[in-house]
């Protein structure tokens, strides 16, 4: 494998390379044509090698933030990004395989029940890298998933810009508390908001070619009125599955987390 960290400085890929027991490789370094071993990388920008690798046939190892444990807890008050998810040839987990549930009992983390439904549609705006990496523009796709929407229902509409500020995003400005302000469905691209709706008993509309909240939900707009509410045995079989593809530094750095995508994986 592979294990390209930008400048030699990533951490994470350096963790896991380091449990792996092998080097990585700084990015000025690497020559997509000098092996085809897998590919581990980190971060939506690396467009052009994942592309390559899809129409290549090449596998590759994704690395990214994970589902949850990274947001303020007692045993995590800062929020510190502890946990991150691999996704082989993708770059999120979408489909459910059945798993133990071990490693979601770890989280502690609660599947609330189905919120009463409120009035408004919430779309939560995603950041400019993913649109970019599926060669969409921002505005067009804003623009025409507002007016699809307003084909197939008269609910007020609200857009929630993603705040530039992580800590914004777990403090100040939640998104729960979004969520408990009258929301009917939350509408996204690939947005992790919409795991999150999904744990907090909002039900979702995911638009991105991939996403881990894509089982839970649906993907046609013209269904908006009528979402979908999986029951809380198959929210949780979902939960443990994303558990088993998400990975805390120490597991990057012992090698288990190795282990566990190619038992998994």
């Amino acid at each position: 494998m592979i294990f390209l960290s930008k400048n030699g400085e990533d951490p994470y890929i350096n963790m896991f390379a380091q449990g792996c027991k092998t080097k990585f490789t700084a990015t000025e370094d690497f020559q997509y044509s000098s092996s085809q071993d897998p590919i581990v990388l980190r971060g939506i920008l690396k467009k052009k090698i994942i592309h390559k690798c899809w129409e290549d046939r090449r596998d590759f190892y994704y690395v990214d933030t994970g589902y949850f444990g990274n947001e303020i807890t007692n045993s995590n008050p800062n929020g510190w990004k502890y946990w991150h998810r691999i996704v082989k040839n993708d770059l999120q987990h979408n489909t459910v395989i059945k798993r133990p549930d071990d490693r979601f009992r770890h989280f502690n983390k609660k599947i609330h029940a189905w919120k009463t439904p409120g009035r408004k549609i919430l779309i939560a705006k995603p950041d400019e890298k993913p649109m970019k990496f599926y060669d969409y523009d921002m505005k067009t796709w804003l623009d025409h998933v507002v007016a699809t929407i307003r084909q197939h229902t008269d609910r007020p509409i609200e857009i929630r810009d993603r705040a530039a500020k992580r800590l914004d995003r777990m403090v100040t400005n939640t998104l729960q508390e979004a969520l408990d302000d009258d929301v009917f469905a939350l509408v996204t691209f690939n947005s992790v908001a919409a795991t999150e709706a999904v744990f907090y008993g909002v039900p979702v509309f995911t638009l991105a070619p991939s996403n881990a909240a894509a089982p839970m939900g649906l993907q046609d707009l013209s269904l908006i009125e009528t979402p979908r509410y999986p029951d809380t045995d198959e929210r949780y079989q979902w939960a443990c599955h994303l558990a088993y593809g998400q990975f805390h530094n120490s597991e990057l750095s012992s090698g288990r987390a190795l282990e566990l995508l190619q038992e998994n994986f």
